[in-house]
C-alpha cells in the first residue's frame, strides 16, 4: 500500500502536559490499560528463547547508526594514493596437515605438494601458517578472491571450485584455473558483467583485485589486528557503493543528527525470509542498562525511524515514560519503490516475519537490553496493520511472548483478501481472526486499532466487487473485538490513510506509557 505507514491513536488527554506528577485516569477510555506512575520498573527482563540459527547467529552485526554516513568518493585511478590492509587468521598447522592428509584422495599431486609446502615453509620460519583473510582497499572489503603472493611463482596456477544452481535447479560444481592473473581478472570482468554490474564498478572490482594482489606481493600494506574487521557490515563491501539505499529513508536530518548516540543500529539476517534487516535501537534519555524498559516497536522503519526523534523528545520533556524504540526494515542496500516487497512479507509472508521477530530478533534484543516484553507494544500500519493483526491473534501459538499491546492501523485486508483468492485460500482464515477465540476463552492482550475517516477513497481504484473497503474492514474487526470483550480502544482520525501518524505515535506513547 503506497507510503502506507502507522496509523496511531489520538486518544484523549487528561493529563497535563506540563507535569509528570498527576495520575492518568480514564486516559483512553474504559477499556484502557492501567499503567505504574514509575517507570522503567525494576524487575528482570523477559525470558525469551532465541531460536536463531547458527547461521543467523554469525551475521548479527550491532553497531553504531550509520544512516547518516554518506561514502567517500572512490577513485578509479590506479595511480591515486590508495591503502590496502589486510587481516590475517593465524591456522594451527597441525590441524591443517591432519586436513590435508584426510582429504588427500581429492587433490592432484601438485595441490598436495603445494600445501605440504606451504607447511613446511610455516615450520621453519616459525612464524605459523597466516592466511589473509579478503584484503580491504580504501575501506572496502574486496568482492572478489585474491591470489596469494607465491601464486602465479615457476609456473603456478590459481585454482578455485564453484557452485551454483543451473536452470535445472540442479547443484553444478565448476572447477577452474587461471595461468596468470591477468587470465583471472579478464574472468572476473566477464562475470560482473554477466551480472549486470555499471562499467564503473566493474572497474573498481578490477583495480582493487590488482591494487591487493600487489601489496600481498610487495609487502605494502597495513596490517590490521585479528578481529579488527566486522565482515558481517554490509556498508564495508564494494557492493554497498553502489547500491547504498539510505536516500530511500525519509527522516529529518538535523532531528537524528541530535540523537544518533542513543541509536544502536542492528543488521541481522533471516534464514527463513532470506532477508536481512537493518534494526534500529534508540535508547530513552539517561538510560540505565540495570534496569528495564518496554520497547515500542515500529514496522516500516524507513518511514518511522523518522519519529524517533519526536519520540524520544516526549521522554526528555517528562511527557512519557522512559521506553526503548525498534523499528525494522531491510538492509541498506535494498530499494523497494513499488513497495511490492514490503507487501510480499507484510501480508504473504506474515507467518515467517512473525517467527523471525517472536523467535528471533525480540530474543536476541532481549539478550541485549533489559526488556519488559509483557508492557511492550507492536506496531504496523496497512499492510503492516494485516501483518499486526495476524500476530496479535497467533501469538498464543508461541512460546515466546514479546509483546503485550498490539496497534492494528488501517489494516488493508482487502489486499489480504486479493492474495487469498489468487491463491485459493478461504477468506475465512482471517474474518474469523484466524480461529483465536476458538482456541482461547479471551483475548490476553491489550488492542489499538485507528484508521483516517477519509481514507477510503484513497485506494478506491484498488478495492474490488465485494471487497470491504479499509474502513469496512476495521468495523468488522471492532464488532468481532467487542463481541469477546477484548480490551479494545478504537480510534477514527480526521485524516488520510497515513498523514496522521507521527501525531498518532506521539499519543500512544503518552496514554499507554504516562511519566
Amino acid at each position: 500500500m503506497k507510503k502506507t505507514v502507522t496509523l496511531l491513536l489520538l486518544l484523549a488527554m487528561t493529563l497535563s502536559l506540563t507535569s509528570c506528577n498527576n495520575a492518568a485516569e480514564d486516559s483512553y477510555s474504559s477499556a484502557s490499560v492501567e499503567q505504574t506512575t514509575e517507570q522503567p520498573q525494576e524487575i528482570s527482563p523477559a525470558k525469551l528463547t532465541n531460536k536463531m540459527t547458527e547461521i543467523e547467529l554469525g551475521t548479527v552485526s550491532k553497531h553504531a547508526l550509520t544512516l547518516l554516513d554518506e561514502p567517500p568518493k572512490l577513485s578509479s585511478d590506479p595511480n591515486a594514493e590508495h591503502k590496502v590492509s589486510i587481516e590475517f587468521q593465524t591456522i594451527d598447522l597441525e590441524n591443517w596437515r591432519n586436513s590435508i592428509n584426510e582429504n588427500r584422495d581429492e587433490m592432484t599431486d601438485d595441490e598436495y605438494k603445494e600445501a605440504m609446502k606451504k607447511i613446511q615453509k610455516a615450520e621453519e620460519t616459525g612464524e605459523g601458517l597466516r592466511y589473509p583473510l579478503p584484503p580491504l582497499v580504501d575501506g572496502y572489503i574486496v568482492s572478489h578472491s585474491v591470489p596469494d603472493a607465491d601464486t602465479f611463482d615457476d609456473g603456478g596456477s590459481y585454482k578455485f571450485t564453484t557452485s551454483a544452481i543451473d536452470e535445472n535447479g540442479e547443484w553444478k560444481v565448476q572447477d577452474f584455473s587461471f595461468a596468470s592473473l591477468e587470465e583471472y581478472l579478464d574472468f572476473v570482468r566477464e562475470q560482473d558483467e554477466a551480472q549486470g554490474y555499471p562499467k564503473e564498478a566493474t572497474n573498481l572490482d578490477i583495480m582493487f583485485i590488482q591494487l591487493a594482489y600487489d601489496a600481498l606481493c610487495s609487502g605494502d600494506y597495513e596490517e590490521l589486528p585479528a578481529g579488527a574487521v566486522d565482515r558481517n557490515d554490509t556498508s564495508l563491501y564494494l557492493w554497498s557503493y553502489f547500491h547504498n539505499y539510505r536516500s530511500d529513508w525519509e527522516y529529518n536530518r538535523e532531528e537524528v543528527e541530535e540523537i544518533k548516540d542513543s541509536v544502536d543500529e542492528i543488521y541481522i539476517y533471516d534464514e527463513e525470509l532470506q532477508r536481512s534487516f537493518t534494526v534500529h535501537v534508540t535508547l530513552p534519555p539517561d538510560y540505565d542498562k540495570s534496569k528495564t524498559y518496554p520497547v515500542f516497536f515500529l514496522t516500516d522503519g524507513i518511514w518511522r525511524f523518522g519519529n524517533c526523534p519526536a519520540l524520544r523528545k516526549c521522554m526528555e520533556n517528562k511527557e512519557a515514560a522512559p521506553v526503548i524504540l525498534v523499528s525494522l526494515y531491510y538492509s541498506y542496500d535494498v530499494t523497494d519503490p513499488d513497495q511490492e516487497l514490503r507487501y510480499e512479507d507484510l501480508v504473504i509472508n506474515r507467518s515467517e516475519l512473525l517467527d523471525f521477530i517472536t523467535d528471533n530478533l525480540m530474543p536476541y534484543l532481549c539478550e541485549n537490553y533489559n526488556i519488559d516484553c509483557g508492557n511492550s507494544t507492536l506496531y504496523g500500519h496497512s499492510d503492516g496493520g494485516v501483518f499486526t493483526h495476524y500476530a496479535l491473534f497467533n501469538s498464543d501459538q508461541y512460546e515466546n511472548q514479546p509483546f503485550g499491546h498490539y496497534i492494528i492501523g488501517s489494516p488493508a485486508l482487502w489486499g489480504l483478501k486479493h492474495y487469498n483468492e489468487y491463491e485459493g485460500i478461504s477468506n475465512d482464515i482471517y474474518m474469523n481472526d484466524y480461529d483465536y477465540f476458538d482456541r482461547n476463552e479471551k483475548l490476553d492482550k491489550t488492542v489499538f486499532l485507528c484508521a483516517g475517516s477519509q481514507e477510503d477513497p484513497d485506494y478506491a481504484e484498488n478495492y474490488r466487487e465485494g471487497d470491504d473497503t479499509t474502513l469496512e474492514g476495521v468495523a468488522k474487526l471492532k464488532e468481532r473485538l467487542e463481541s469477546h470483550n477484548a480490551e479494545l480502544t478504537y480510534k477514527l482520525y480526521e485524516s488520510h490513510h497515513y498523514q496522521y501518524i507521527p501525531e498518532m505515535l506521539i499519543e500512544y506513547l503518552k496514554e499507554t506509557y504516562p511519566c
